[in-house]
């Protein structure tokens, strides 16, 4: 099974200093059929404005993976980091037991572009933790790169949950095949560019809900940029 999920289905804000996406209910949107796909939660399509953030603020007993797209992003939290965060880096938060945190684009003349990723853990009440990598674009290209996961292998960040990330940017026709396992649910996010998928045609912020699946073939990626979540079936 595989539904196609448009851009414009999905919830939308604009507060003036921030507009956001929401690929699950979030916030003031709630949509009881989409409240999240397996474990994955919430996929929030953040732009936030030149000088300004989120202030501090508290989360408890989730993975949050955030994936910058153009800007950097501050991030302060009560573990002691004070980090930036550019385009090309991954983030892991496990808020575990709880932290606080506080997140600001502090350019002057230029917004920050991410995507906000939460996925339920399979343990609770851990310590808290931080972890963050550079994954070179060249490691995207024409591939599907690991980006987190449990065991951290490959370079990738270690999330606290049952599920794989990747990332990819494609260009040109191109045929890139990958494997699913049918006994899990996957998601497809096409951040930005064309790309047809198993004879989708997606445009940028398009998604892709699988479940039962054993191979995904992309093609005709035209200034794509994907991220592919292997997820916990139930």
């Amino acid at each position: 099974m595989i539904k196609l999920r448009k851009s414009d289905e999905r919830g939308y804000a604009h507060h003036g200093w921030l507009e956001t996406y929401h690929s699950f209910s979030f916030a003031s949107y709630y949509d009881p059929e989409h409240m999240g796909w397996g474990n994955l939660r919430v996929i929030n399509d953040d732009r936030i404005a030149a000088g300004s953030g989120f202030g501090k603020h508290g989360h408890k007993n989730m993975e949050i993976v955030t994936y910058v797209l153009a800007g950097e992003l501050a991030h302060q939290d009560s573990m002691g980091n004070v980090v930036g965060i550019p385009p090309g880096d991954v983030q892991r938060m496990s808020a575990g037991t709880g932290v606080m945190h506080s997140e600001f684009n502090h350019a002057k003349d230029q917004e920050t572009h991410l995507l906000q990723i939460w996925i339920e853990p399979n343990v609770q009440e851990i310590p808290p933790s931080y972890e963050q990598k550079t994954i070179p674009q060249a490691e995207k290209l024409q591939k599907l790169r690991l980006i987190a996961s449990p065991t951290g292998q490959d370079g990738a960040v270690k999330v606290h949950a049952d599920a794989n990330i990747y990332a990819g940017i494609f260009e040109g026709d191109e045929v890139f095949q990958f494997s699913l396992d049918p006994k899990r649910k996957a998601y497809f996010h096409l951040i930005k560019g064309q790309m047809q998928v198993n004879g989708h045609d997606l445009s940028g912020g398009d998604a892709l809900l699988i479940d039962g699946e054993s191979q995904l073939t992309l093609v005709n990626g035209k200034d794509a940029e994907v991220l592919l979540f292997e997820l916990d079936p139930t």
